[in-house]
């Protein structure tokens, strides 16, 4: 059980971002975004959300529960399905005829 919570550890992507309102780094690991950090440093704050994640996991575990995959080893396919509205869709659809192209690849130059 350790070793599998110390690899998703290692393995999960981590974000740090400046807190004015509090004056410390706050950091978060995207796979389980529910549980923060604060410090004084990127690093500490990266190494202080470790601690309550890994008791987290640790949890997780024990409850019988799957670990969030790390988003480093998730095999992406490229299909991104998003619901609009009618009205948008009819939009969209009219604005890529428009720009003489599909509406897949017209919503792909939009976002790119």
């Amino acid at each position: 059980m350790q070793k599998q919570i110390s690899d998703c550890l290692k393995k999960y992507s981590y974000r740090v971002e400046w807190s004015e309102e509090d004056g410390v780094y706050i950091a978060k690991a995207l796979e389980v975004p529910s549980i923060l950090a604060h410090a004084d440093t990127q690093e500490d704050a990266i190494r202080e959300v470790k601690i309550p994640l890994a008791m987290a996991l640790e949890a997780m575990v024990e409850e019988g529960e799957k670990l969030p995959e790390p988003l480093s080893l998730v095999k992406f396919r490229g299909k991104l399905v998003v619901r609009t509205t009618p009205e948008k869709h009819r939009e969209l659809t009219i604005q890529a005829a428009e720009a003489g192209v599909s509406v897949n690849q017209y919503i792909l130059t939009k976002i790119s």
